[in-house]
């Protein structure tokens, strides 16, 4: 009966695979004629439990011709030769079908299921950037073609269609990330990357497989970029964004925010230089001390981090540029995303980490599958713990709990996975405690502030936001307050 029933599900998803796609083509054939009929039909194909407060977002996007509608718009303009591939990756393959298999896997396993895998193909990297661990990686570790194929097809298994590439500098495995591509075109390719090996002939490849998206490492202006990460680095970086805009390609930025440059990124003008240059989303990570040389010297300042939580707000009102700011924006997708609850991340040696700032495991990819991966202790202790903090402006384990991160791991008897010099928890909390207190008034402050236009959201009866229904089931057996148990309609 159960293999009767895998089939039916089988043959049921190919029929929504291809009425779905059919609906992307359709868009895709006129897009500002067909936008506002588009989200209408997706509603009637796809279950309600299926991304519902997202995509009442794009309704609402739709219906506003504002500065998001325009970014849509912007997409739309892609190079034709790729753009409705990566279109049925990303958004059928990669998230409304993917969604309610993870759904079903998180219950029938009882443990996180990622909806993104992070991996490094390579430690190799071809600078040597202040702050950034893989820099004193080295050379010496490398997945091969095998074992990237193996984690991606283990992940589709669970419902992971989304997959991106850290290092290391990924792209000095280019050839094979193509590879991984051709072999498997249901699944979105996003590549951090430093730019500078981006050339005309893999402009190429990603007009051919279609897939595939680099986020391009950058940090303002030329000063603060040379600073941190050598002389000239600028000038590669803007050369690879004018040609992937020449070829009409997709690419979004990766910005480390520090101590030294969150004034010069922090600014309209920076926002405007992006928009210019091509690209569609950028990714803020705040600083972390992470690696036995890193120090906590370039933690940005509470006052840099309230700057910053008020800035991609206010931007995100009037850019058509999609952001994220990884440490700010922890309540729209309920605390910390780690330990597989939306991500988790395998170096290049195959350690299975919860994130990728937190260097220690149980599990490597050689010895144990995927799924039993994350099962591991460590990974057990970040599905029993989420959210670690009940404000949500304060959501990692490590840069503002800096006391549960150490217990984890003792508890789990993770081992450290630096593939250089091991450093204990107790020596990163060291780094990070001071921070975290500082941080902490400020970031209760804003959670309790009245005048937020998300104050209801924080402290109404509905808690829902950014949580799976998988999420809400757990959070309420778990005792957390405000969180309904309700079945998921996957089961």
């Amino acid at each position: 009966m159960e293999g009767k029933g895998e089939a039916s599900m089988g043959l049921t998803q190919a029929a929504e695979r291809a009425a779905l796609n059919k609906l992307v083509d359709y868009l895709d054939e006129n897009p500002e004629e067909h936008i506002d009929k588009i989200m209408e039909l997706v509603n009637k194909l796809v279950p309600d439990s299926v991304f519902p407060v997202q995509r009442k977002a794009f309704t609402d996007v739709i219906a506003s011709r504002g500065n998001w509608y325009e970014l849509m718009m912007r997409v739309f303009r892609l190079n034709p030769q790729m753009r409705t591939k990566l279109l049925k990756a990303l958004l059928v393959d990669g998230n409304l079908l993917a969604w309610p298999v993870q759904e079903r896997a998180r219950e029938k396993y009882q443990r996180n299921i990622p909806w993104a895998i992070l991996l490094d193909p390579t430690s190799a990297c071809n600078l040597h950037c202040t702050g950034c661990w893989a820099a004193e990686y080295g050379h010496q570790q490398n997945l091969s073609l095998e074992d990237i194929d193996s984690i991606v097809t283990q992940g589709k298994e669970l419902g992971t269609h989304m997959y991106i590439y850290t290092g290391g500098e990924p792209l000095v495995r280019k050839h094979d990330l193509i590879k991984i591509c051709e072999r498997h075109p249901d699944c979105a390719f996003l590549c951090f990357t430093n730019a500078t090996l981006i050339d005309e002939d893999f402009c190429q490849d990603m007009i051919r497989v279609g897939n595939f998206v680099p986020a391009i490492s950058a940090e303002g202006n030329e000063h603060t970029t040379d600073a941190r990460r050598g002389q000239g680095t600028y000038v590669k970086i803007e050369r690879a964004m004018d040609l992937l805009r020449s070829h009409q390609l997709p690419f979004g930025i990766s910005c480390c925010w520090t101590r030294a440059n969150a004034d010069t990124v922090a600014t309209e003008e920076n926002i405007d230089w992006m928009i210019e240059k091509g690209a569609l989303f950028c990714w803020y990570f705040h600083f972390m001390p992470v690696g036995r040389a890193a120090t906590a010297e370039l933690i940005p300042t509470p006052e840099q981090r309230e700057k910053m939580y008020h800035f991609i707000r206010e931007m995100r009102e009037k850019k058509p540029l999609f952001t994220l700011d990884f440490q700010n924006d922890g309540e729209y997708v309920g605390g910390c995303i780690a330990g597989g609850r939306r991500y988790l991340h395998i170096n290049a040696a195959g350690d299975v980490e919860p994130c990728v700032f937190i260097h220690y495991s149980n599990a490597n990819i050689h010895d144990v599958s995927l799924l039993d991966a994350l099962g591991s202790p460590i990974f057990m202790k970040y599905y029993e713990g989420q959210p670690f903090n009940g404000n949500h402006l304060k959501p990692c384990p490590m840069l503002e709990n800096p006391d549960t991160l150490p217990k984890m791991v003792a508890e789990s008897g993770a081992r450290s996975t630096d593939l250089v010099e091991q450093e204990s928890p107790e020596q990163l909390r060291e780094k990070t405690a001071a921070a975290a207190a500082a941080w902490a008034p400020v970031a209760d402050r804003l959670w309790e502030d009245r005048a937020d236009a998300m104050y209801e959201k924080r402290h109404g009866a509905d808690h829902s936001q950014g949580m799976a229904a998988s999420d809400m089931s757990k959070f309420a057996s778990q005792g957390h307050v405000g969180y309904i148990d309700e079945p998921t309609a996957m089961k």
